[in-house]
């Protein structure tokens, strides 16, 4: 293209950017400079390094697609390279933009990003949503807090997602705190692990002096924030003070309109001591489960891993480790991590052969799912297992249903949703199966005795 050509290009571009970009991103857009186009690929210059690298990484995707609709080229790309020569028309540029972001220079917004990152408390810059791999057993939990994000104290307040350790739930709620500090730079955002607010608060009602000024200060630094981010609430009960102050807390915050995040390992009604007041207040928001991943998933989180690092691996070997490492992320990655270890020391490849010799793992003939459960379920049962899964009401399909239910959600703890969707079932009746067979199973013989024969013909035990 000739340069008049190119400026014209780029102006559509800009424009169509501008429509699909948020507004607190436009400052970034405006200084861009078109320097080529060719062969799909779209050269921008910028004389803003942390421009740069907030464009890549958070809207290239947005920004790919954009120059798709304009160019019509569906293999389009954008590159964005700094450029030094390319700052000395900051300044002019600059002017234009102070009224677009409330009479501050680029400068200062720019500060204030960074400043309101150190001042979101310990957040791991490794725990965005761009590095969180979605699949089925997290992708509800992924869109709510993307929508949490989004619109702090909108739908979802409180948010509380509960699971296991290592499922990813304090990775979901940085990404949280982190979306929010790159796109909504005025919101305080504050990020605690449970144990800390407690000693905090401790520590701070033990000062013998001035001790009204202590927890005056202490409410202020939890109150004063628009967005908190509280991880491992299981860790409040039997606190019995500091349980009283996080309701004061958490009152004042919502009651202010602000967003309230809380992770833990269960429920809160299965928190041994939690207030039936705190416990409504959890309950009052949007409660999601997350569970381990399936295997796509797990091979999708360590590929991942092994691309960002540009490892040269045998996908065989990914798969191997996937395989045999279920329970949840955190195990997965260390298998992960050993099998790399020892690749690198020993000046290996990362084949199957070696992530076998290193891990030692013992490979289930099948994989457990959910319909090699009813499959032995229903044989042991003598029923069909069309009828487990169909709408039949006899005692006996019923029994076995339950049965069926209750060992899927136990073997390979998947959400109630996924195993409903199994089961042609509302999630609700998942868990009263469930609940059901959890209560008869060590008082009921017939129960008793079923379960342990069909793990026996699973393998499992």
């Amino acid at each position: 293209m000739e340069n008049i050509e190119l400026k014209r290009f780029w102006e559509q571009v800009k424009e169509e950017l501008l429509g699909a970009l948020p507004e607190n991103a436009h400052p970034w857009i405006y200084p861009l400079e078109i320097s080529g186009y060719d062969k799909g690929v779209l050269t921008l210059v910028t004389g803003q390094m942390m421009g740069r690298d907030i464009l890549r990484r958070n809207y290239y995707d947005l920004m790919r697609e954009a120059l798709k609709r304009v160019s019509g080229d569906e293999n389009s790309r954008v590159v964005i390279i700094y450029d030094e020569n390319a700052a000395k028309t900051l300044k002019k540029e600059s002017e234009k933009l102070t009224k677009k972001i409330n009479d501050k220079s680029l400068k200062e917004q720019a500060l204030e990003n960074l400043s309101n990152m150190q001042s979101a408390a310990n957040l791991n810059l490794k725990y965005k949503f761009e590095n969180f791999v979605v699949g089925e057993s997290n992708k509800f939990a992924y869109s709510a807090a993307l929508a949490v994000a989004k619109n702090p104290a909108g739908k979802y307040n409180p948010l509380f997602i509960y699971g296991n350790s290592g499922l990813g739930k304090t990775h979901l709620m940085q990404a949280i705190g982190h979306y929010i500090i790159f796109n909504n730079p005025k919101l305080k955002v504050k990020y605690t692990k449970t144990e800390d607010y407690v000693n905090d608060y401790i520590s701070n009602s033990r000062k013998t002096n001035n001790n009204i000024e202590n927890m005056s200060k202490f409410n202020r630094k939890y109150t004063n924030i628009d967005v908190i981010l509280i991880d491992d609430i299981q860790f409040i009960e039997s606190k019995i003070k500091s349980m009283e102050n996080l309701q004061y807390t958490f009152d004042s915050l919502y009651n202010k309109g602000k967003q309230i995040v809380i992770t833990s390992d269960r429920v809160p009604k299965e928190i041994p001591t939690l207030t039936a007041a705190l416990c409504s207040r959890f309950e009052m928001g949007l409660m999601i489960e997350l569970t381990p991943p399936d295997i796509e998933t797990r091979f999708e989180i360590i590929k991942k891993i092994a691309d960002d690092n540009d490892l040269q691996y045998e996908e065989e070997a990914l798969m191997y480790i996937a395989r045999n490492f279920s329970n949840n992320v955190r195990e997965l990655e260390g298998a992960f991590t050993k099998v790399c270890a020892y690749a690198e020391i020993t000046e290996q490849p990362l084949t199957l052969k070696l992530a076998s010799e290193v891990l030692k793992c013992k490979e289930s003939d099948t994989e457990i799912t959910f319909d090699r459960i009813a499959g032995v379920t229903a044989k042991y049962f003598d029923v069909d297992i069309n009828d487990i899964k169909g709408s039949a009401r006899g005692q006996k399909v019923s029994f076995a249903r339950h049965v069926a239910i209750y060992l899927s959600r136990e073997i390979t703890n998947q959400s109630f949703v996924n195993i409903a969707e199994y089961f042609n079932k509302k999630h609700t009746t998942m868990m009263f199966a469930h609940e059901k067979i959890k209560k008869e199973k060590d008082t009921n013989k017939e129960v008793t005795e079923a379960l342990r024969e069909i793990r026996q013909a699973l393998k499992l035990l």
